[in-house]
């Protein structure tokens, strides 16, 4: 039997049990309202904020917002201030930060970016940002250090994975960075499967697991593997956000959302998310949850063609770094 705790270093492993492993000591769990803060503001970054503030009342405190730019900043504290329910239910407070206090939170969310590629870039432009905003999160990993920021660390710019490892290269806490791109592409893969029978089983039964880019897995279904169809939809997931840029516009309210805000959110509440956790070598994106003061990790039995393409996938973020 294979299962995916092979794929993580032993000394990240504290338990295994039969269809779970627990990693990571060190993990953080949340029983009060919390804290956010998010840098920057872009499209991912405001689109994120307001997911947070319509969703996040019961959970989230106070959201605090960074970025270079003051104008902006202004604007998204009066008009994300202005959304409210009807009802005047609770929502999280919107706060403007200064870059001196980002790290004076639970959650820190790194949604900054450099060199967004054009729409005409038909690559995948997830690995173009690397070493544009490798410097970037460098700067904010080495600040948490700095700051002793004990909270977990989001990351949610491109390439998520590679990011992740630099920010930990560069003094985050592995146990509490954590890479926001895979729900987007679970997101992308149940779009295809609701419009489709082929893919139905995906519904219930199917997984995803990987990078934020091309060597993402998508499982049909966990229980009865099937390569073919497996691989037919990894490839409807990977290229929707090409044809929503061919479109003429970048595809970045899927992401924000599915990848970002709810799994952020699910994250905090302790729930099962797709997220990036480390394995002793890369961050790997897998189905996973807090418990405790560790990251519960799904693991069941893997089929043998599953767990390669699931083992070549870490291999290649290995060499990235």
């Amino acid at each position: 039997m294979i299962r995916l705790d092979r794929l993580f270093n032993k000394e990240c492993i504290e338990r295994i049990s039969e269809n779970t492993v627990l990693v990571n000591k060190g993990a953080l769990s949340f029983d009060r309202k919390i804290r956010i803060n998010i840098a920057a503001m872009g499209d991912v970054g405001g689109t994120l904020l307001l997911g947070l503030r319509l969703l996040g009342g019961e959970y989230i405190e106070s959201i605090g917002i960074y970025d270079l730019n003051e104008k902006v900043l202004r604007r998204y504290e009066r008009e994300i201030n202005q959304v409210h329910y009807p009802d005047g239910r609770n929502v999280p407070r919107v706060d403007i930060i200064s870059f001196d206090d980002v790290f004076s939170c639970d959650v820190f969310v790194f949604c900054a970016t450099r060199g967004i590629p054009s729409l005409d870039n038909r690559g995948d432009v997830r690995m173009a940002q690397f070493e544009a905003n490798r410097p970037l999160i460098e700067l904010y990993a080495r600040k948490a250090a700095d700051d002793r920021f004990n909270g977990i660390f989001a990351v949610v710019s491109d390439p998520v994975d590679p990011l992740c490892k630099a920010a930990v290269l560069a003094g985050a806490d592995p146990a509490r960075t954590r890479g926001y791109g895979l729900g987007v592409m679970n997101a992308r893969a149940r779009y295809y499967a609701e419009k489709d029978s082929r893919f139905r089983s995906y519904l219930e039964n199917g997984r995803a697991y990987g990078p934020h880019g091309e060597d993402l897995v998508i499982c049909n279904d966990i229980y009865n593997y099937d390569d073919s169809i497996s691989r037919e939809l990894t490839e409807l997931a990977v290229k929707s956000n090409l044809v929503t840029r061919e479109d003429g516009f970048k595809p970045y309210i899927a992401p924000a959302m599915s990848s970002a805000a709810l799994s952020i959110l699910e994250t905090v509440k302790g729930g099962w998310n797709y997220s990036s956790v480390y394995t002793g070598s890369v961050f790997l994106g897998c189905r996973n949850r807090i418990s405790g003061e560790y990251t519960e990790v799904e693991n069941p039995v893997l089929d043998d063609s599953l767990y390669n393409r699931i083992s070549h996938a870490a291999d290649n973020l290995r060499k990235v770094l």
